[in-house]
């Protein structure tokens, strides 16, 4: 399945084909697409405790992935979570053209229900905690203020019907911005980048958008990862102020609209079927 007009194919074998070339010593060990599929990368499971990641489209083939080998030895044993551990780089090869990274592999489900909100706060609390020394900037522009992402959502309601949303997103964007020392941020948690185990909170992926930035943007996982009944509790864990509550409605608001925009049932089910849901608990019903 194609999520991009321009993407490259990335088979099983051109994967290992790179394996054999490149890590010999891996190039025999079991090999399993991972579903469902990212947005922009292509990752296989290798083995039993290894998992392979490979961009599939060029806007997202290096910077994300080295912002990880920095940030996530950094981040790890300051979280009360598992993180990705990155073992290996590839290189280019067998036409492909870009880096690709083997990191470790956690075991666990993605949610399919809500989490519990004083996990979810907990994770947060402890991130928010960490020395900002040398953080990078967040990617995907994540560190402009909302406003920087109204011709987008403009462009996107007039393909998508949601009622309620220009109202939220001028509310959004008339907040005022974040003043205070940025703290680190995810940047992505959703329940494409969060693993359970028994329903309990055990780890967190995907950190190509890590870095400082408004805390509003991990807020989002008020409508994201926790259910409705909860999401005061979790305002409360983590001291969330009214603007920067309106501020992360602003954000869910943004992405779900962005994503519903260019992503289809058809091209990939999963991201389509998370932001309608982003969109149905952040609108006023």
């Amino acid at each position: 399945m194609r999520v991009h007009d321009d993407e490259l194919d990335i088979d099983e074998p051109l994967v290992r084909g790179l394996l054999a070339e490149q890590f010999p010593e891996w190039a025999r060990l079991p090999l399993a697409r991972v579903e469902p599929e990212g947005t922009v990368n292509v990752i296989y499971r290798l083995g039993t405790d290894k998992s392979l990641r490979l961009p599939r489209i060029d806007w997202a083939a290096e910077e994300e992935h080295q912002r990880e080998h920095v940030v996530l030895p950094v981040l790890a044993p300051q979280l009360p979570v598992r993180i990705p551990a990155p073992i290996a780089q590839g290189r280019p090869g067998r036409g492909y053209p870009w880096s690709w990274w083997v990191f470790d592999w956690i075991e666990g489900e993605l949610p399919t229900a809500p989490i519990d909100a004083a996990e979810v706060a907990q994770f947060i609390t402890a991130l928010q905690r960490v020395d900002t020394s040398g953080a990078p900037e967040p990617s995907g522009n994540r560190d402009k203020p909302l406003a920087h992402r109204d011709r987008w959502v403009r462009e996107a309601l007039d393909r998508v019907t949601a009622p309620g949303a220009v109202e939220l997103w001028e509310r959004a964007m008339a907040a005022p911005e974040w003043r205070l020392p940025r703290v680190w941020i995810h940047a992505d948690l959703d329940r494409r980048n969060v693993l359970v185990r028994d329903g309990r909170l055990t780890a967190v992926l995907d950190w190509g958008g890590a870095g400082l930035g408004d805390p509003a943007i991990d807020v989002m996982a008020a409508w994201k990862l926790i259910a409705g009944h909860e999401r005061d509790l979790f305002r409360t864990l983590l001291a969330v102020d009214d603007d920067t509550w309106l501020r992360a409605q602003g954000w869910v608001v943004s992405q779900a609209l962005i994503a519903l925009a260019y992503y289809t049932p058809e091209n990939n089910p999963a991201i389509h079927a998370e932001a309608t849901r982003w969109l149905a608990q952040v609108l006023p019903s």
